[in-house]
């Protein structure tokens, strides 16, 4: 099978990394890619954003199947196109792609479908939402309603911290995606992150994952894209996983083709698990990342049959199988992220890695042969271990051989799992 990859993220490095390793696999292109996607994939120039030049790219191909890594194009409708022009696309169409694209939609949906999920409402005014707030009090959670490369949310622990929320959506740090607000009360617990594949009807559970946000040790600081992760996540438990399907994603494939927008491609849903059981955080609506990169490296049946069989209807033929091996990444960021950083610095050296470790890269570049760094999350050091602690140790023991005097990373990935382990 010929395969086009759309990203050029860590995420996209690690489904390329596990799509080299099908059989069924004749050629992999990826557009744009990176350096690290071009160790398993033909890298070509496309703009994911012009679709007519990437159905024209596919028909002059003969390409059988599209994966598109990151959540813009599909948002955007990309899926779409390559489906109306007969192309096998993994990934929902703009109207399903909603899910992620507004959180307002999900919230609706989970309210007609009673999903469980945190009360909310929905605002277009400043001045009604921080009346709410301040009638509900804190903690509270302010989210803008559309993408914003996951720092749109603001989980307030006072109130002054939630109308300060508010005014960022609505005087515009998040563009368009703040134009509408959803409030929605505070979730205590601890989270986690299912996967689960789906082609309109059915549904394929895959694995769970927990991810750091915060940029400093003991989850402190501000929200990121995310600083690292790790699978499985050990509040997964075999029944919390089923409650997940019944309560969450079944009524959601049901809700969602019964509105008329069937959902083909990979829930990534956002869980709290509370003292009532999961409640949906939100939606996502492609592989998460950096836990994809977990994902990926757990894996152990053919992600190629499992992404074309979402694809094309077939999933109820497939199955995935799992290592029971804990696999954790630590993101290396430039200093300064999430803020302002500088671009274009010299990863002078990477490590060698060895069985059941890897680096992929999320924000590299060539530059006159040498590797720089061109995004604020640069490198995803990955390792598998028997256990949490075991995986921890070994990813730091390869991040520690990174040099790249601009890099930096927390320090403490997993850490939570790690003192459940020591009981």
């Amino acid at each position: 099978m010929k395969v086009l990859l759309i990203g050029s993220g860590g995420r996209e490095h690690a489904l390329a990394w596990k799509l080299a390793q099908s059989p069924r696999l004749t050629t992999l292109f990826a557009a744009p890619g990176n350096p690290g996607i071009a160790e398993h994939a033909e890298l070509v120039a496309l703009d994911a954003e012009d679709h007519a030049a990437v159905f024209a790219f596919c028909r002059r191909q003969a390409i059988d199947l599209v994966v598109v890594g990151p959540e813009a194009p599909l948002v955007a409708g990309l899926a779409d196109v390559l489906r109306d022009g007969g192309i096998a696309t993994f990934g929902p169409s703009a109207a399903a792609a909603q899910l992620e694209g507004s959180k307002g939609f999900t919230k609706d949906l989970c309210a007609r479908y009673d999903i469980p999920t945190g009360a909310y409402r929905r605002f277009t005014s400043a001045a009604e939402a921080k009346a709410y707030v301040e009638e509900q009090g804190a903690p509270i959670v302010v989210k803008a309603d559309g993408l914003a490369a996951g720092k749109g949310v603001t989980v307030a622990m006072t109130v002054d911290e939630a109308l300060a929320a508010i005014d960022d959506c609505f005087d515009g740090a998040f563009g368009e995606a703040g134009a509408e607000v959803v409030v929605e009360a505070y979730l205590d617990g601890e989270e986690a992150s299912f996967f689960c594949l789906s082609d309109g009807k059915t549904a394929l559970a895959l694995a769970t994952a927990q991810d750091h946000k915060r940029v400093g040790d003991g989850d402190t600081g501000p929200n990121t894209g995310g600083m690292g992760a790790y699978s499985p996540a050990p509040v997964m438990t075999p029944d919390m996983v089923e409650r997940t399907m019944k309560e969450i994603i079944e009524p959601t494939i049901r809700g969602m083709a019964e509105s008329g927008y069937p959902f083909t491609g990979v829930f990534f849903a956002g869980l709290m698990i509370t003292a009532k059981g999961p409640e949906l955080i939100e939606y996502n609506v492609r592989f998460g990342d950096p836990e994809c990169q977990v994902l990926m490296m757990r894996l152990e049946s053919d992600l190629l049959d499992l992404l074309h069989a979402a694809a094309t209807g077939s999933l109820d033929r497939v199955s995935a199988n799992w290592s029971d091996d804990v696999a954790l990444t630590v993101v290396m960021a430039s200093k300064g992220y999430p803020g302002a950083y500088e671009k274009g610095t010299v990863i002078d050296a990477l490590p060698p890695t060895g069985e059941g470790e890897k680096i992929f890269h999320a924000g590299t570049a060539l530059k006159g042969g040498t590797l720089v760094a061109t995004g604020g999350r640069v490198l995803n050091v990955t390792a598998n271990g028997a256990t949490v602690a075991e995986a921890q140790a070994k990813a730091y023991r390869l991040a520690g051989q990174v040099t790249w005097d601009n890099g930096f990373c927390r320090s403490d990935i997993g850490w939570r799992a790690v003192e459940r382990e020591r009981g």
